[in-house]
């Protein structure tokens, strides 16, 4: 909190990058009326601040078409809390890619960022009575512990994956989405060059160059694994 900040300009920093754990929410203190530069990374910057973070609609987008370009065409979405901006983001993504390609939209189902959530959610799209030919054959999660509760329920009703169902998960959390079976196929929010660009941003700054304010989001990347299979053609 504030002590921390204190405690740094005591130390005669020449600049601070803040760091937060949403990027929808405001750090609980106020940097903006400091004297050094202050560089925001995964939170909301103050106004005329330079801010960063990861393009989550960009990354759904990779999701998506990577299912399609594997020949998947009923693509289900499993994700968080409404009350996060990056679900909405992500959401309208997934939405935007199917529509383009002229493919049936399902209501993305929201929940907890949890296994537990995961797994509920398999009921609620593989225990409709349609059977199988109504089944989703692809399932985009919003985080990596949503996607390995899909895994496991999936298993548990006989579905495989990624022979009868693709996963992708999101986050790219390597304890998880190595550990899952098969290994998980996740978007990666590539957080250390965001953390790189950060640094950059507060040395040019540092250095009297200025920049442009406002949220700069850089780009994710797909990191594949095992849990999505290979095209129709081999």
């Amino acid at each position: 909190g504030q002590l921390h900040v204190e405690a740094m300009l005591d130390k005669r920093v020449d600049g601070i990058i803040a760091t937060g754990k949403r990027i929808d929410r405001h750090l609980p203190i106020d940097l903006s009326n400091l004297r050094i530069p202050v560089v925001y990374a995964f939170t909301q910057p103050d106004p005329g601040a330079v801010g960063l973070v990861s393009d989550d609609a960009g990354g759904a987008r990779l999701a998506v078409e990577h299912f399609l370009r594997l020949g998947r065409r009923r693509i289900a979405h499993v994700t968080g809390p409404a009350g996060f901006t990056v679900v909405h983001a992500r959401a309208e993504a997934y939405r935007e890619v199917l529509e383009a390609h002229g493919l049936p939209v399902g209501e993305p189902l929201l929940g907890a960022w949890s296994e537990a959530w995961g797994h509920d959610a398999v009921a609620k799209l593989f225990g409709n009575g349609r059977g199988r030919q109504g089944w989703p054959d692809a399932v985009f999660c919003g985080n990596d512990q949503i996607a390995r509760g899909v895994i496991d329920a999936l298993r548990e009703r006989g579905i495989r994956v990624p022979d009868d169902v693709g996963v992708i998960g999101f986050d790219n959390w390597e304890i998880v989405a190595e550990a899952t079976r098969p290994p998980l196929t996740s978007v990666d929010m590539n957080l250390s060059a965001l953390g790189r660009e950060a640094g950059l941003a507060l040395l040019s700054l540092v250095g009297g160059q200025p920049a442009a304010p406002g949220i700069r989001k850089l780009p994710c990347r797909l990191v594949v694994r095992q849990s999505c299979g290979r095209p129709p053609d081999g």
